[in-house]
């Protein structure tokens, strides 16, 4: 098998190198890679150009079986030819093109037909054709050598090699030979390796135990005199042992196996009537009704998108994330049923919309072909939870589609948004008085006919230009900090940019008071907290006509909320604002010359941060009788701590070597231990004596 098998491989790529190259026949058209050489039951080429119209087909044995040449190939073919099978999958310029055997190659066993008499169980050649009509456009050419599989059904020969101990002889007693049937270079201990083979690479074999030196004497051994700087106590101490027993050899560690529990988003739901499923709490996930997490695209703390994560109940959210036709996947379908809280199942409320603006979500794209791919995809989804008590009433899901195409970056919108069933006039009241964290927090216009009011900060866009940057809400409890950049000219009048910066400050503080709670009414004026405004410092400093300069710009906005804990509802604690104070921070703006100063225009950062500042709600904890009694053994207010009289001689001080600080503790304690001794009254009759 071994010579004639590589005469006729020499042969096929003799043939091949005169046969006509693919895609000659076509200059644009052409299979990638043009020659496979096939051991496997599956493989994979490539089809590079326009495949519309053309019809593929396999050919079994192109060769001619008396002169071993090509025959002849026609476009007349099929898609399938004896036991193979071939499948095209069409692409824009690239088509993929996978033959595959469609039956099992095994040995033969006794009494049975249909099976590999043989190891090397197929020898053919396949040939695939790509043709426009009668016309050959490329061709492929596949030279199959498979070998049965060695798995089989039955009785197993009980001939098995034995794996010897490894604590009383070596696994590999050659590691250095890789190659199976051949000698291996600079590898002495190969047995494969005739003699003169070995006088090539005698003196450079590899050494050690890679070399096959597997028990090589170690340092212990009494013979092991060779060792550099021998100690005189060696022959009193040394090892007197065969070889054979070397620290080379260890047993492996034989551990008990255990089953890996792989986490799911799966929960045990109580459904059995004696511990039914008493409802939801704030921050549990959302259940389907297969008992899994009911899940949409969210942000991870990496700020990548998560397509499996669930929801958490009374947790909004409003996430964007970007994908494009390659990585883009479905969600959860909207046909599942999601667990009310109560052991019921609703079904959620689907309307579907066409998107009429891409501009909005397509975020970027490339150089678009004449003709791409395009899918009809989901831009956004947006879901509204009904919720009453600890139940779930209703769902109702509002599903943006629009066609992305190949090439395109579409920026996905996912939004969840939990409302009170006692919202009236879309006002949510919610059933919680106080401030939950991450909330909106709420504002108005108490003095306007319309007192609906905002509280943002900026959310920067492309280039992070304040003409293009968007605001979004200050939640409650969350510290923020944002800005943009405001370009300004080099003749910019200070008065202007003043007053420009600080309309542009104003405008994202679209009210005159904060509600105190997350239910504050409208109608009442006592449930809002009026906010107090520090105007930026009027500056009249002159830059004596000097251009590029500016003094005392406001281009700092600090919003500081004061909240408070003032009680709990069901054991939640209930936060409360209690006042609301804006202020202003000035900079000195410079233009900033660039390289040649040939631009006129210079940036001016402008920023935006909210701090919450909790006040204590209740006094600290009074000084107890114990602490008052034992107050003189307080370190934190006497001068002398008695409790850390012996801290010199802890591993806790640093002031100098622990060594050090313990004989001169211990030289201490002698000496009061002599002075102790020598003050008693019979160590002066013993000396007198």
């Amino acid at each position: 098998m071994g010579a004639a098998g590589f005469g006729a491989r020499l042969l096929l790529l003799l043939l091949l190198r005169a046969a006509p190259c693919p895609g000659q026949l076509a200059g644009d058209t052409v299979f990638q890679p043009s020659f496979i050489h096939m051991s496997g039951p599956r493989v994979n080429s490539f089809f590079l150009g326009n495949s519309s119209g053309v019809n593929f087909s396999i050919i079994l044995s192109p060769r001619d079986a008396e002169t071993g040449k090509l025959q002849l190939a026609n476009c007349s073919g099929s898609k399938r030819a004896g036991d193979w099978n071939l499948d095209v999958t069409p692409g824009v310029n690239t088509s993929k093109v996978t033959v595959s055997l469609s039956r099992t190659l095994e040995l033969c066993l006794p009494n049975a037909t249909e099976c590999c008499p043989s190891p090397l169980c197929m020898v053919e050649t396949l040939q695939v054709l790509a043709c426009r009509g009668s016309v050959m456009l490329a061709q492929l050419l596949i030279q199959a050598e498979i070998f049965a599989n060695s798995s089989f059904a039955g009785n197993v020969s009980e001939n098995a090699t034995v794996i010897p101990n490894q604590a009383f002889k070596p696994l590999g007693s050659c590691p250095c030979n890789l190659t199976a049937g051949a000698c291996d270079v600079r590898c002495c201990c190969d047995l494969e390796c005739t003699p003169d083979l070995q006088q090539l690479f005698s003196g450079s074999c590899f050494p050690g135990v890679f070399g096959g030196d597997v028990n090589p004497p170690y340092d212990q051994l009494c013979s092991s005199q060779s060792m550099e700087y021998t100690p005189e106590w060696f022959p009193f101490l040394c090892v007197q042992s065969s070889l054979d027993n070397t620290p080379f050899l260890g047993y492996f560690y034989h551990g008990s196996i255990s089953t890996p529990k792989v986490p799911s988003f799966k929960i045990p739901l109580q459904t059995s009537p004696g511990k039914p499923f008493t409802g939801y709490r704030e921050g549990d996930p959302i259940i389907t009704e297969e008992d899994e997490y009911f899940t949409v695209p969210q942000q991870s703390m990496a700020g990548q998108c998560v397509g499996n994560a669930p929801v958490a109940y009374l947790h909004n959210f409003d996430v964007k994330c970007p994908t494009s036709l390659e990585s883009y996947k479905e969600g959860l379908p909207h046909d599942v049923k999601i667990n009310s809280g109560t052991a019921d199942f609703i079904q959620q409320n689907v309307v579907c919309r066409a998107i009429t603006d891409r501009g909005k979500f397509i975020t970027g794209s490339e150089n678009l072909a004449a003709e791409v791919l395009c899918q009809n995809v989901t831009f956004a989804e947006h879901y509204k939870f009904i919720w009453k008590d600890k139940n779930i009433e209703q769902v109702n899901v509002t599903v943006f589609l629009g066609s992305l195409c190949d090439g395109e970056i579409l920026t996905q919108r996912f939004t969840v948004e939990f409302l009170s069933l006692n919202s009236t006039n879309g006002e949510e009241l919610f059933e919680n008085p106080g401030y939950q964290v991450g909330k909106p927090v709420k504002a108005a216009n108490l003095n306007a006919s319309d007192p609906l009011g905002s509280l943002n900060i900026w959310q920067p866009a492309g280039r992070g230009l304040c003409a293009s940057a968007s605001g979004r809400p200050v939640l409650f409890g969350v510290d923020s900090y944002s800005g943009c950049i405001l370009e300004v000219d080099i003749n910019e009048d200070c008065s202007f940019l003043r007053g420009n910066v600080t309309e542009k400050l104003n405008a994202l503080i679209q009210a005159t008071h904060i509600g105190k709670r997350g239910n504050s009414s409208y109608s009442d004026p006592n449930d809002w907290v009026e906010i107090i405004r520090l105007d930026p410092f009027s500056s009249n400093v002159s830059t004596g006509g000097l251009k590029g300069i500016c003094p005392d710009v406001p281009a700092n906005l600090n919003i500081r909320i004061i909240f408070a804990k003032v009680g709990a509802v069901q054991g939640i604690p209930q936060q409360e604002i209690l006042a609301v104070q804006i202020s202003y921070s000035t900079v000195l703006w410079q233009f900033q010359c660039g390289l040649g100063c040939r631009n006129t225009l210079s940036f001016l950062p402008i920023t935006a941060s909210v701090q919450f500042i909790e006040v204590p709600a209740q006094p600290p904890p009074p000084v107890t009788r114990y602490q008052k009694i034992y107050a003189e053994f307080d370190c934190n207010q006497n001068e002398v701590c008695w409790p850390q009289l012996l801290y010199p001689l802890t591993r806790f001080y640093t002031g100098e070597p622990y060594s050090q600080s313990l004989a001169k503790g211990l030289f201490l304690a002698f000496l009061v231990l002599l002075a102790t001794i020598m003050s008693n009254p019979w160590f002066f009759k013993l000396w007198n004596r």
